[in-house]
Parts: C-alpha cells; structure tokens; sequence
C-alpha cells in the first residue's frame, strides 16, 4: 500500500525534472545578441563610410554586446573624433571602444 501512495510522488518527481530540463539555456538565449551585433556593425560601418569626411579612412568596425569598437587608420585625429561621433549617434550603440591610429 506504501509504494502505491509513493507512486504519483516518483511520476511528479520525474515530469518536474524533465520540465526544468526543457528550460531555455544561455546560449540558445544569446544567440539573438549575436544577430543584434551584427545589424549593429552593419548600421555602423554604414553610418561611418556616408560620412564624406571619412572617405579616404580605413576604419573597422566591429560589435559585442553593444559596444562598438573602432579601429584603422585615419588622417587626423579630428577624423577619429567624427568616426567616434558617428558610431555614438547610431541607435543602440551602448559605448565606443577607439583603437584608431593617426597615420
């Protein structure tokens, strides 16, 4: 008579387990920052390559979490403070890493 009572506990016991199994993990999660990251790389390089006074820069672009990071080589470092100004001005930028060189 014990173990038919202990019965429904052990099937409760069990469905539980393998409900919180079935859980979304982090990297099925993360995966749309990736995708966020790069349509924000995308929005930025296009926001820094229509900027005519960036023409002749060779700057890189690249995106984590929302944090843009700039890098190349530019003319001046007035160049370095438009690209800078134009990564910020696109929407969703958190913060700009520059790791851009004067040359």
């Amino acid at each position: 008579m014990k173990q038919r009572n202990r019965l429904p506990a052990f099937f409760l016991t069990v469905l539980l387990a393998f409900f919180v199994g079935c859980t979304a993990t982090p990297k099925q999660e993360g995966t749309g920052e990736y995708i966020d990251d790069t349509v924000l790389t995308t929005k930025v390089k296009a926001a820094v390559l229509n900027e005519p006074s960036l023409k002749s820069a060779e700057i890189n672009v690249e995106t984590f979490k929302g944090v843009v990071q700039l890098s190349g080589f530019v003319s001046s470092q007035a160049d370095i403070n438009k690209a800078v100004e134009v990564a910020r001005g696109v929407g969703g930028v958190k913060s700009v890493k520059n790791e851009m060189r004067v040359k």
